[in-house]
């Protein structure tokens, strides 16, 4: 029979597809001879029977008692025994880290006899009764759905009446039975008294977890297949509720917002393991534990240690001290702010831990954007209102919320602010700028998630009231009301009423040429793995740019060359009238007498932009809209004239331009008179932006130039279309003196010119995918109208893991790609590929556009600097190219 259950010592970290990544990594340590409490992991591949048939495997729970009876020997204490009962916890544990997403159940085995046996070994009735409601609390809410508040009433109906050492043990006793009214009242049975059944209730419930709205919105934001499910990790219990020589925390190795060495945490004394995470009393800081504990706190240290040099990575650790005695819960590697991820990487090459190739495949092309992003400039800000703990670094200003509901459905951006964030909060805090509470340290619920998640993020903020019914919070006498400005400092942990100017991050001053690369040590960290990725990286990284500033921007950001310069850009504005002139034209006369008006102009736009590339190619695009949507709108010509009319004047100019419009409407403009069609249906258009390009080009050689531009022809779906425009240009190009080769190339964008790549590559010296159209017309998209419309429905039904014009279609578009890129170099093989669409700047897309053989990417200015990480990456961990993107 398959195997589905397994001991913590038959496991290792590689296994974490089948044990999860917190029962992989509780069999590493358990391995390393670290002080882990005996127990077992039933595997994903149980998870992954029960969705889809509704029910365990046969024999599982035949194989989780086997396992069970191992650690009750182990350890000389039964579950079910009353009177030394063995309690357990059950977590869950995915492949990939899902922070607070799935659910949690403590002190399985507790009932009406084994409470009564846990009191007298340990000596304390309190902390016995404490433990059972604890868990009929849990059970109720994660197995059966129970609304939290049912029971948090009643605890602080108990918490109001004791005196300031809390509830006494008889209270504690009638809460129990009040929580056994509430669970049998909303759940129609009695709280379960078998041991067993709690255990594979509990079981069955962290496999329902997976499914969870929390924890399918967490998988599509990280993009996490769902078809992975949950491993479930069954632990013998320690306590860290046991009095002052007990307690839990969290440790990191490293800082996780920064990155810097040192000893990072929180610690509570005398409180359970989820007390800490879920940020419901503020904790000491870690080193305090060396006051409390120092024994226990050197051998934290000493483990803490053996973790980061055997995972050769920042390692986040859980841990309880159980009456002196430390045990290990969990490790892993920590989620980390991208400040911290660089950082991080550059610190353990020269600690001799890694190589710069594996350094950079640590840190991702996301990081760096959230980099770029503005900071706080403080230099004439007000006192702050408040300062908490500053758990992911960042700058976020926007309108206050004091719920996740009202968060999803604000209209700009706000600052989610809550007492502490729950599981439950996940959508809010993704749709939120921000996230503050007044609980909670660096190692909440809040921080981690939001870390996660690039949000920005202040823990801690104590002298926040919060209240949510009130709509507002307090700080001393200010009240804040929901729906005022704020602004938070993830970095700091200050808090300021209303809006604070913003500044350039120092990454972004330093990718702009205004720092050093030892400004500090974040800006010398993404020096470094940026320059290794120049170093390595096969593909090259253009800038999609339309004027000489951009142009001169996206050199300084490290583009070597332009992969798209869009003409039709250059037509708008003061010129519009000037295409009006064309469009209105009547006889060739007219036409080519608008046309000499435009000549010069577009000359010196090529000028200014080969100038600020020089010695760089700049492929130039030929215009490709259509005509019309250079004149006004068809509504307003149309309310103008009948204004006109209706007051009994002329209407002038105005009518002809709308009997203009009219004449050129075209049901789907996109699939209409546009690209190549414009260029050959009206004479002498393109032949005039190409001897604009040849005349700029032969007057730069004059000026000791180096101009290297090239020809680029939009919607091509025949190569015969190609071949005429080619031969009308190279006449034109031919009777330009002075002006240097330059080549002709083409954009695939429609399904049918990546069919017939190879005959097109015949009449082609490049191709650049324009992947921004050929996905809509593969999709059969219309991009403006559908993702405002339905993309969210297929995003939450799975349909798209991402939309596709975030990140490439792989299956579908890339396999077009995939096969233009085939056949054009099978007619051509010196032929130059390149990409120009938005994925160009897209991690994933660069990804993959390496592996299928592309030469350079093309894409924003600002996102040059991901681009070439990205590139990097690709070299050092290539993809394959056959998947999709996650």
């Amino acid at each position: 029979m398959p195997k589905y259950v397994y001991d913590f010592i038959e496991g290792d970290r590689s296994r974490a597809d089948l044990l999860g990544g917190k029962g992989a990594n509780l069999a590493e340590m358990t391995r390393l001879g670290l002080p882990v409490p005996p127990g077992f992991t039933v595997s994903t591949d149980a998870c992954r029977v029960y969705l889809a048939t509704g029910s365990p495997p046969a024999g599982l729970f035949d194989e989780v008692n086997a396992h069970l009876r191992e650690v009750e020997a182990r350890l000389g204490r039964w579950l079910g025994d009353p009177h030394d009962p063995l309690l357990l916890a059950v977590r869950s544990g995915g492949r990939y880290s899902m922070p607070g997403m799935m659910e949690t159940i403590l002190d399985i085995g507790l009932n009406d006899a084994t409470v009564e046996g846990l009191a007298a070994r340990l000596g304390d009735e309190r902390f016995a009764w404490d433990s059972y409601r604890r868990l009929i609390q849990m059970f109720g809410r994660t197995v059966y759905g129970i609304p939290a508040e049912e029971f948090e009433h009643a605890l602080e109906s108990v918490r109001a009446t004791a005196g300031a050492a809390g509830p006494s043990a008889g209270q504690l006793r009638d809460l129990v039975e009040t929580y056994k009214k509430i669970f049998s009242r909303q759940v129609g049975h009695d709280f379960p008294q078998a041991p067993h059944e709690q255990l594979f209730v509990a079981i069955r419930s962290v496999f329902e977890s997976w499914n969870s709205d929390r924890a399918r919105i967490y998988r599509r934001r990280e993009r996490i297949p769902d078809d992975l499910g949950t491993a479930v990790n069954v632990m013998a219990m320690v306590f860290g509720n046991l009095g002052p020589d007990s307690g839990t925390g969290v440790a990191f190795t490293r800082d996780p917002a920064t990155g810097a060495p040192g000893v990072y945490g929180d610690y509570l004394a005398d409180a359970q393991g989820e007390d800490v995470v879920a940020g419901i009393r503020n904790t000491i800081p870690l080193p305090e534990l060396e006051r409390l504990d120092p024994v226990s706190f050197r051998r934290l240290m000493e483990i803490m240690a053996t973790l980061e040099r055997h995972y050769r990575d920042l390692c986040d650790i859980e841990f309880t001290i159980e009456r002196g005695k430390l045990w290990m819960l969990q490790t892993r590697v920590g989620k980390r702010t991208a400040a911290a991820a660089f950082v991080i990487a550059a610190q353990l090459v020269d600690e001799g831990l890694i190589t710069l190739d594996e350094a950079l495949h640590r840190v991702t092309g996301a990081q760096l954007a959230q980099l770029m992003f503005p900071a706080f400039d403080t230099t004439d800000a007000p006192a702050p209102l408040a300062v908490g703990v500053g758990a992911s670094p960042g700058a976020a200003v926007g309108r206050v919320v004091l719920d996740s509901a009202a968060a999803v459905a604000a209209d700009g951006p706000v600052i989610l602010v809550r007492p502490e964030t729950n599981p439950d909060d996940l959508p809010g805090m993704i749709a939120a700028a921000g996230v503050l509470t007044s609980r909670g340290g660096k190692t909440s619920h809040a921080a981690v998630v939001a870390r996660g998640m690039g949000r920005t993020c202040v823990c801690g903020a104590d002298a926040l009231r919060i209240d949510p019914e009130r709509g507002e919070f307090t700080v001393g006498d200010r009240v804040v009301r929901a729906g005022e400005v704020i602004s938070i400092d993830g970095t700091t942990g200050q808090v300021w009423a209303g809006e604070l100017p913003v500044q350039p991050s120092p990454v972004a001053r330093y990718l702009d040429g205004e720092l050093a690369p030892q400004a500090d040590p974040l800006v010398t960290a993404v020096h470094r793995l940026l320059g290794h990725a120049d170093a390595v990286r096969r593909l090259g990284v253009r800038a999609n740019a339309d004027t000489p500033a951009d142009a001169g921007r996206a050199r300084r950001l490290g583009a070597t060359g332009i992969g798209l310069c869009r003409t039709e850009h250059m037509f708008l504005g003061p010129r519009r009238e000037l295409v009006e002139r064309l469009i209105l034209a009547d006889g060739p006369e007219q036409v080519g007498a608008a046309l000499d008006a435009l000549l010069p102009l577009q000359r010196e736009d090529f000028t200014g932009i080969l100038a600020a590339m020089d010695g760089l190619p700049v492929t130039i695009r030929l215009i490709d809209p259509p005509l019309h949507e250079f004149l006004p709108p068809l509504a307003e010509l149309t309310a103008r004239v009948a204004g006109a009319q209706a007051r009994g004047e002329d209407p002038g100019r105005d009518g002809v331009l709308l009997a203009a419009v009219r004449r050129m409407h075209e049901a789907n403009p996109m699939l209409g008179l546009r690209g190549v069609r414009l260029g050959l249906v009206v004479p002498g258009l393109f032949a005039m932006q190409v001897r604009a390009v040849a005349e700029a080009a032969a007057q730069r050689v004059r000026d000791g130039g180096d101009p290297r531009p090239e020809i680029m022809v939009p919607l091509v779906g025949d190569v015969k279309e190609l071949a005429a425009v080619r031969v009308e240009a190279e006449r034109v190009l031919a009777g330009v003196p002075g002006a240097p080769p330059i080549p002709i190339g083409t954009m695939i964008e429609v399904p049918r010119a990546a069919l017939t790549a190879g005959e097109i590559a015949a009449e082609a010296h490049f191709f650049s995918f324009g992947t921004n159209d050929l996905t809509q017309t593969t999709w059969a998209f219309s991009r403006d109208d559908v993702e405002g419309s339905f993309f969210a429905d297929y995003l939450e039904r799975g349909i798209f893991p991402v939309s596709p014009f975030e990140s490439i279609d792989t299956r579908g578009v890339g396999r077009l790609i995939r096969l233009a890129v085939a056949e054009g170099r099978a007619t051509r093989p010196e032929l130059t590929i390149g990409v120009c669409g938005e994925h160009g700047g897209d991690p994933d897309s660069v990804a993959f556009f390496a592996a299928v053989g592309l030469d350079y990417v093309s894409c924003s200015p600002y996102r040059v600097p991901i681009a070439r990480l990205a590139a990097g990456r690709a070299a050092v961990h290539p993809a394959t190219g056959t998947s999709d993107s996650r």
